[in-house]
């Protein structure tokens, strides 16, 4: 076989071989397109194309309300929607310096840590599923339904959420819902065993998994990577502890790292972090306050629904905040960070004095984990592809926006 050098069997001529890897493909996990240049099973070149789903949500943000920007926020990561929509508040928050009650912000946390879980289970069900491992798929969607179903009974929703409010949470948690959540986390820690048993040391995962896809600290850091994906290279940055909001400043806790950057190092940091996030939700549980759980303001936070049926001065104040906006909200802009299950999320918004923003951008993680895919593939094997964007943990709902 000859190569480019020359060098081989001179009787058999190879030629680069383009090929479209997506938008169909079912690894690529939505629109994402690769177009691989290939001499023979070694990836020579990897154009990623994010795809077209025009979905437009920073414009539209920008004609929406405040509290109307909140159901898009669901649809950016929508296996976390949960994640996102406690950025958003949390940065329109800060923007405007409206209080939280304590209660709403252990709420928040505990909810959040859900949602991380819930990401983590659906990254590793699907990512061993394409590496060949069906019965991981099984085993994390069994846990994953018992958490959905308490979202739902948390918010009536069970993937888009919009629980979060501007100012605290759409309703209260009952005790029996918290002994119930606390039952989960009493079981989970067992369960995450098994999916280690299934796989932790399996030849086969090992070999897809060990030395591949490695990205070095200083690599990741100038990617721009963050989350688990810069977490598996040994940089311990994580926005909950370097900027916390929440509560995550009350609790105990760890952050946990790889050391040599692969894919399998990645899959040990969210590993740990399922460990790690039961263990902030059993505190939460454990430390809640009683109290309100929406701020006492008037400009951003909608009456209770009793007063706006029974007053005509309510039902007016409703209606202007939903359909106008906050009357007399402060110019000003700002960027709040928080740690979204895969990586920083990031709101940075403008406003200019009316009810809705002047202008909107998303700092989304996986649109960053996107563009090192070319770092990754190239020069490995066209079977390696696969396991290296599943390592990324990517939604094109939050890349092409």
């Amino acid at each position: 076989m000859e190569n480019k050098s020359g060098q081989g069997n001179s009787r058999v001529k190879t030629e680069e071989l383009t090929l479209n890897m997506g938008p169909q493909h079912p690894a690529t996990h939505g629109v994402l397109r690769l177009v691989l240049d290939l001499d023979g099973e070694t990836v020579v070149k990897c154009t990623p194309h994010i795809g077209y789903l025009h979905r437009g949500v920073e414009k539209l943000s920008e004609h929406s309300t405040y509290l109307q920007v909140l159901p898009l926020t669901d649809r950016l990561d929508y296996i976390s929607s949960m994640s996102n929509n406690i950025g958003y508040c949390t940065a329109v928050e800060r923007l405007f310096d409206i209080e939280v009650p304590e209660r709403a912000l252990y709420i928040r946390t505990l909810t959040g840590e859900m949602a991380r879980i819930l990401s983590h289970l659906l990254w590793l069900a699907t990512h061993a599923l394409d590496i060949g491992a069906m019965t991981v798929f099984l085993y994390c969607f069994r846990e994953r339904e018992k958490l959905v179903d308490l979202f739902e009974r948390l918010c009536g929703a069970r993937l888009t959420v919009t629980y979060p409010r501007i100012g605290g949470v759409k309703s209260d948690v009952d005790d029996e819902w918290l002994d119930d959540l606390y039952k989960f986390t009493e079981e989970f820690p067992t369960r995450v065993l098994e999916y280690e048993t299934l796989i932790d040391k399996n030849r086969i995962w090992l070999k897809r998994t060990k030395g591949i896809g490695v990205i070095s600290a200083e690599e990741a850091v100038d990617w721009g990577l963050s989350g688990p994906t810069l977490r598996g290279s040994g940089v311990a940055y994580d926005v909950r502890k370097f900027m916390p909001y929440g509560v995550y400043d009350k609790l105990t806790w760890e952050v946990p790292v790889g050391k040599n950057g692969d894919i399998y190092d990645r899959y040990r940091v969210r590993m740990e972090e399922f460990r790690q996030s039961n263990s902030i939700i059993k505190q939460c549980i454990d430390q809640m306050p009683a109290g309100p759980i929406l701020a006492d303001e008037p400009k951003f936070v909608l009456p209770a629904k009793e007063k706006v049926l029974e007053d005509m001065e309510h039902m007016v104040h409703q209606f202007i905040l939903m359909t106008k906006g906050p009357q007399t909200a402060p110019k000003g802009e700002i960027y709040v960070a928080t740690e979204a299950p895969k990586g920083e999320l990031g709101f940075y918004i403008v406003s200019d004095g009316t009810g809705k923003p002047y202008r909107m951008r998303v700092r989304a993680p996986s649109f960053v984990h996107v563009s090192v895919l070319p770092k990754l593939c190239e020069g490995n094997l066209v079977a390696d592809v696969i396991a290296n964007i599943g390592s990324i943990d990517i939604v094109l709902g939050e890349c092409d926006r």
